[in-house]
């Protein structure tokens, strides 16, 4: 019997006789390793322990502990809850049952859609089928045979299915016991192995296949995880998004609402935009001292798109204008701009530029219009008009690294002062669809990943990295900056792209030391990204109770009694003089109901005063969440307010 090398994680190579099954080589170490033992990985692909191993290749078994073990235990549970919903509701065709973030979802036709009353039975059932644990066993059919045993089981669907795989793949049949399904794989060995640590979150429709012209199914989801203390985790969090949902206390707060009538636009309310120029000012102030801010049209001629590359790739994404009436425009194609990069270009090639104005640093905070999808709305976090804290640095080659890295230190000061500490840096590498030439995406890719390990050594491994593999814009490799806010959550914000292939497209160049022209780099940054999503973070990441320099109101001064409004006037007048934002409150109403409407509404802190603190000029403090007052003369309470508000960029001057 021929036999096979297996090289471990640890670099060791064991020989074992070609056919050993995963499982038997997870005993040959340890019979509790077996026992653990969920999946193996061959050559870096997940397989069935149970599938025999037939050449050379790099081994590693995958435990619960494994990062790969969730998709495992998720796509098994899929499994289950589609055999605990044919068993309770005989005659429920199945469909498909993905592995999603956070969970699973498996979708149903049935005549009487599923609803989450439906739960109950159906998580019970599935504790019992995970309590007999079954073997999962893979079968290879012929086409035929399958299409024959499902469309006798009634399962139109699956027969549909099974005519959508190519000729040149198998027809892979896992079963459980007496169920089976018809799936790619891998499973982990048993149904047991899924665990309790599941839940059925909700129910909706999903028309089969996506399409509106074919039967509505009932797509039920669900999580699942390695234990039960981290399902409590997610739960906990999950609880917390919604109470931090910004689009909920954008109503509290006063900040922003959407209407029909500007689907994906948002209209900001005084103290929300009062919120978001606090921002804008913040990010210009922190731009300052290297980069020159700039503005460039809103709407541009077809033709600049053309060369840039967009309407070739994202022309669906963008709205097309043309003139209105009669006019000698009528037959030109214009474009709202989804993105500030051709017209930068343009700025950049108006008058000659030499090697000495590199690198030039032009920003924009420029609103771009994109069209998304009706479905794909959500609140701040998915819009269809946004700002970009946009900014492209032209440089030589020589710069490029340099340029990069300041970038990075400029992002992860930013998000520190936001309270982001958790950040991911990823490199994205070149898509299939892409412009330039292998060479140019080569020495770019080379580059930044020097630049990328650079950033991991200077933060000493508190910042993280990887690789994205294909995920790179069509026109150059680019690092993505993922943070992590108050509640776990990651969230996908900084770029910084490096193109050379845009300022070619356009015939832009530099003259350089030796006389000669050169086309520079063109480095692509943003930092928050878009201006409303980031806004939107910052909500759900401080439940609204923000810092009090980004606060939109950052005080309010309520009366106890009418005897107290001409000093809380005088006390408005003072505050707003010291830069402060300040709001007035003489309604005639109990300050206990003063005090919980300006609770709801975040105000970090509540100035009352009555006729006690006018005669002694003082204020009682009670701040956000805390039930406590502090008494303090007025100079004080100012003085002590203007310290808290100053910004952390202009604490650190």
């Amino acid at each position: 019997m021929s036999e096979i090398n297996l090289t471990f994680p640890d670099g060791a190579v064991r020989a074992y006789a070609s056919g050993t099954t995963g499982t038997e080589v997870a005993a040959s170490i340890a019979k509790s390793l077996a026992k653990k033992s969920l999946a193996m990985k061959l050559d870096g692909t997940l397989s069935d322990l149970s599938d025999p191993i037939t050449h050379d290749a790099r081994f590693e078994l995958v435990t619960r502990e494994s990062p790969e073990a969730l998709e495992l235990i998720r796509h098994d549970a899929a499994h289950v809850l589609a055999e605990a919903v044919q068993t309770l509701w005989p005659g429920t065709q199945v469909t498909i049952g993905p592995v999603i973030e956070n969970g699973f979802y498996y979708d149903f036709f049935r005549n009487e859609p599923f609803n989450q009353d439906d739960f109950v039975a159906i998580e019970k059932k599935m504790r019992e089928i995970i309590a007999r644990d079954a073997p999962f066993t893979k079968e290879v059919w012929e086409r035929d045979e399958a299409k024959r045993v499902f469309a006798e089981k009634g399962e139109a669907f699956k027969v549909e299915l099974v005519d959508a795989i190519p000729a040149d793949q198998k027809i892979k049949i896992y079963k459980q016991g007496e169920w089976f399904d018809l799936c790619r794989g891998p499973h982990m060995p048993s149904v047991g192995k899924v665990g309790d640590a599941f839940k059925l979150m909700k129910v909706a429709g999903a028309y089969w296949r996506g399409d509106a012209n074919n039967p509505m199914l009932t797509r039920i989801y669900g999580t699942a995880w390695r234990t039960r203390e981290e399902l409590d985790a997610y739960i906990h969090q999950l609880e917390e998004a919604e109470k931090r949902d910004h689009r909920r206390l954008g109503r509290e707060m006063d900040l922003f609402h959407f209407q029909e009538e500007g689907p994906g636009v948002v209209f900001w309310h005084p103290k929300g935009w009062n919120l978001f120029q606090n921002l804008v000012a913040y990010m210009r102030r922190r731009l300052a001292a290297d980069y020159s801010e700039v503005n460039a049209p809103q709407v541009l001629d077809k033709s600049l798109w053309e060369t840039s590359g967009h309407w070739g790739w994202y022309k669906d994404n963008m709205f097309k204008v043309q003139p209105a009436g009669d006019t000698e425009d009528n037959d030109r194609v214009y474009a709202l701009k989804p993105m500030n990069c051709p017209g930068h270009v343009q700025i950049f090639k108006h008058g000659l530029k030499s090697y000495r104005d590199l690198p030039m640093r032009l920003a924009e905070f420029g609103a771009v219009h994109r069209y998304e999808p009706s479905g794909a709305l959500h609140g701040l976090m998915r819009v269809r008009g946004f700002t970009q804290d946009d900014a492209h640095i032209f440089c030589t080659e020589e710069q490029m690294a340099a340029e990069c890295l300041k970038i990075n230190e400029l992002i992860l000061s930013t998000y520190a002062d936001f309270g982001f500490e958790e950040i991911v840096v990823k490199l994205s590498t070149r898509p299939d669809k892409r412009v330039g030439s292998d060479a140019v995406w080569d020495h770019a890719e080379e580059v930044m990943t020097r630049v990328l390990e650079t950033i991991e050594q200077q933060s000493g491994g508190r910042i993280k990295t990887g690789i994205l593999p294909g995920e790179g814009a069509f026109y150059g490799p680019k690092f993505e900056y993922t943070l992590r806010d108050a509640i776990g959550r990651e969230w996908q914000c900084g770029t910084t792209q490096v193109d050379f292939n845009l300022p070619e497209r356009f015939g832009a160049f530099y003259v350089d030391a030796d006389g000669q022209k050169k086309t520079p780099v063109m480095i692509h940054r943003a930092i928050c990204g878009s201006m409303e999503r980031f806004t939107g973070i910052l909500i759900e990441h401080f439940a609204g109770h923000f810092p009090l320099w980004l606060a939109p109101v950052q005080a309010v001064v309520a009366t106890i009694t009418s005897e107290g409004d001409e000093y809380a006037e005088e006390i408005v007048a003072a505050a707003r003089k010291m830069g402060l934002r300040v709001e007035l409150d003489l309604r005639n109403e109990k300050i206990n109901y003063k005090v919980r409407e300006h609770s709801l509404a975040k105000v970090p802190a509540l100035l009352v005063v009555g006729r006690k603190e006018a005669a002694e000029r003082t204020v009682s403090i009670r701040r956000l969440g805390s039930q406590n007052q502090t008494a303090l003369t007025l100079d004080e309470a100012l003085a002590s307010l203007v310290a808290e508000a100053s910004p952390p960029d202009l604490q650190r001057d």
